[in-house]
């Protein structure tokens, strides 16, 4: 007998006392392992997760937990082949499998890249610029996000068995936040096997990560106002957790990504000898066939013009026909099983419902010809096609989750927005169109009921990744029908996992608090330049006020002959002194800023290794000739870079006129080397 598959809970792998019930081959009907119902105590699960993941967690810096997400990705990609073996038992193709697999890795990949690229070396998130809140500057609010001292519970459908978990494992880890994951029940053998290696690893923090192969009763019991749940499955499931009592009343926040009548909009302008028919047509079938149908942000509905209706029927037959059906690590497959006899049959059911007002034009949802396995063995139906009555209801409210699309026509651009909001809030909708009226006419119309939109034409369909490929660096998710949820979104997604909170403090204690240098904070001036100081060396606050320097026309006249800026504010005096922002000659901004950095640069070789980049550089009065500028440089965020012999510091800058009013402010990024203590 097939093993029974395990849950990882409380720092140990748990075998329930029943052999549980088995899962079946997607392929073949035969037994894969086995799952138990029954599985370890879930109120101890979560307080594991609190107690012993959340504080290891939250004592890492975000590039720190961004480096094992990297190490987490690397370590998993040792062990592709045994992760496709048991995807292709799935009813997975080897191209369904790299969507999955790969694209799982992908997302780690991408957060860890994210992590350390756009987030401090540090525990706190500042959002926005700092509000002054009083007159004189003593009193100020700042907006922060923090991590939450709670536990991140996936709940996950059955479609996408390792990115599924490593999309909602990836902010939630960035964010401090220590995953729960319960896997659907049909391929949870696959989930096992990917955290099965993740914990043989060594990698994550313990308790960061924990796993329930079983039912999940009882396990939103447990959860408070500091909780997050993330869901991916149907409607109706999700309509359950909503009405949670702790969801409800208790405060646990629920994340829902729920099923799709995601559409594509073929546009007016576009016609069967355009570049943009293939496409469109190559789009539809392939959302029909990966992962045979079974994708939350597959092709539902195709809405095309009614006068193009009979030629894409006919070019979608032609493109199905060459479609093979069959074992999933058969050579000549090209879409794979259904994961399971079960799903088959919901598909079935939806597809009767759905030619209630729709023609069946390609396909027989009883029949299909098979390569590598038996017909009724496995779970294998044939790509169907139907064709939508004027007026059908049923295809913008019924979703077979297989492999099924609606042709559904179109009189005008109005009409065809129409159409797409009927589904009542969609993942993901694409427009083929070569025509910019006609593509922002549509976009803007379907926005609000989508949470993804892809305009797909001859320019960028090359490098396009698709309708159907959700990316990490992009929200996914949907209003309305959709859940309403996000997830992913690059820092977005992390944001999201975390709490945003305003403080409102002295300047001082706003710096102290965030590890920030707040504008008004003390600033620390002493006999050495801080360009002298190496980061080990370097504190937040250390600051150079400059000597002055004079403005002079002939510093204006050679700037605007060396650099080819002759603007008539800098060269004509009649038309400056017309000027009613000027009243005379001005020097150039950039002069400006490039006297302001000869007045604090220490020119010696020492810590300060490159200077690359200059952020929100504002210009607030115009420089006259003879104005008197300094400038003080201030120490405003140290951010140390793992594996490297420098970090980054971010200067504040202001620039100052012979009134003390300021001219320019801008923040100097430089790159400075480690000292002892902290390479």
């Amino acid at each position: 007998m097939s093993e029974v598959l395990q849950s990882y809970a409380l720092g140990s792998w748990f075998t329930p006392a029943d052999g549980g019930e088995p899962l079946a081959d997607a392929n073949t009907g035969e037994t894969v392992a086995r799952m138990s119902q029954n599985g370890p105590d879930v109120s101890a699960m979560v307080d594991y997760a609190r107690t012993v993941g959340g504080p290891a967690l939250r004592a890492l810096t975000f590039h720190q937990r961004a480096n094992l997400l990297k190490a987490l990705a690397q370590h998993l990609m040792q062990y592709k082949d045994e992760f496709y073996a048991l995807s292709h038992r799935t009813g997975a193709t080897k191209r369904d499998s790299a969507v999955d697999i790969d694209g799982g890795f992908g997302t780690l990949f991408s957060f860890s890249s994210k992590g350390r690229r756009e987030l401090p070396n540090s525990t706190v998130i500042l959002d926005g610029p700092l509000e002054r809140l009083s007159r004189e500057g003593t009193f100020a609010g700042q907006h922060v996000y923090t991590s939450r001292p709670g536990v991140a519970v996936q709940i996950n459908a059955f479609n996408f068995p390792v990115w599924g978990m490593l999309e909602k494992l990836a902010p939630a880890f960035l964010a401090g936040l220590p995953s729960i994951v319960k896997p659907a029940a049909q391929t949870a053998y696959l989930t096992e096997a990917v955290v099965r290696r993740a914990v043989e690893s060594g990698i994550l923090p313990e308790g960061s990560l924990q796993l329930l192969v079983a039912g999940h009763r009882g396990l939103l019991d447990g959860l408070g106002p500091q909780d997050i749940v993330g869901f991916t499955g149907s409607a109706a499931t999700g309509a359950i957790l909503r009405n949670h009592p702790n969801v409800v009343s208790g405060g646990t926040q629920l994340n829902v990504e729920a099923d799709s009548l995601n559409c594509s909009i073929l546009g007016p302008d576009v016609t069967a000898e355009d570049p943009e028919f293939d496409l469109y047509i190559k789009q539809v079938v392939t959302e029909m066939t990966v992962k045979a149908g079974q994708k939350c942000t597959a092709i539902r509905r195709v809405i095309v013009p009614e006068a193009m209706a009979d030629t894409v029927v006919e070019a979608l037959k032609e493109r199905l026909a060459k479609v093979v059906v069959g074992a999933a690590d058969h050579p000549d497959t090209r879409m794979g099983a259904l994961v399971s006899l079960a799903q088959r049959d919901e598909v079935r059911k939806a597809v009767k419902a759905l030619r209630t007002s729709c023609e069946l034009v390609y396909g027989d949802p009883e029949l299909v010809e098979v390569v590598g396995a038996d017909a009724e063995s496995g779970a294998f139906m044939s790509p169907i096609l139907l064709r939508a009555e004027p007026g059908a209801r049923e295809p913008h409210e019924v979703e077979a989750f297989g492999p099924v699309s609606t042709v559904i026509t179109y009189g005008s651009v109005a009409e065809a927005v129409e159409l797409a909001a009927l589904g009542k809030g969609s993942l993901v909708g694409s427009l083929v169109t070569h025509d910019p009226d006609v593509a922002r006419e549509v976009v803007l119309g379907v926005a609000p009921w989508h949470g993804r939109i892809l305009v797909l034409d001859r320019d960028d369909a090359k490098e396009s990744t698709g309708h159907g490929s959700p990316l990490p660096v992009l929200v996914h998710g949907g209003p309305g029908r959709a859940g309403g949820g996000e997830e992913l979104g690059g820092v977005r997604g992390v944001k999201h996992h975390m709490q945003r909170t305003a403080i409102q403090a002295s300047p001082d204690m706003l710096t102290a608090i965030t590890g920030h240098w707040t504008t008004g904070s003390k600033r620390n001036t002493g006999d050495v330049h801080p360009f002298r100081k190496n980061l080990a060396e370097l504190r937040i606050g250390d600051t150079i006020e400059s000597a002055e320097r004079r403005v002079t026309r002939a510093d204006i006249d050679h700037f605007a002959e060396f650099t080819g800026d002759t603007f008539y504010a800098h060269t004509d005096e009649e038309a400056a002194a017309a000027n009613p922002l000027f009243g005379g000659i001005v020097a150039h901004g950039y002069l400006v800023v490039s006297l302001a950095a000869g007045l604090f640069v220490d020119p010696a070789p020492g810590p300060v290794l490159a200077n690359f980049g200059v952020d929100n550089l504002r210009f607030l009065t115009p420089v006259k000739e003879d104005a008197v500028i300094r400038v003080t440089l201030t120490a405003k965020q140290i951010t140390p870079r793992t594996n490297a012999e420098y970090g980054e510091v971010r200067w504040d800058a202001v620039v100052t006129d012979q009134d003390g009013e300021a001219v320019a402010t801008y923040d100097v990024l430089t790159l400075v080397a480690k000292g002892d203590e902290e390479a």
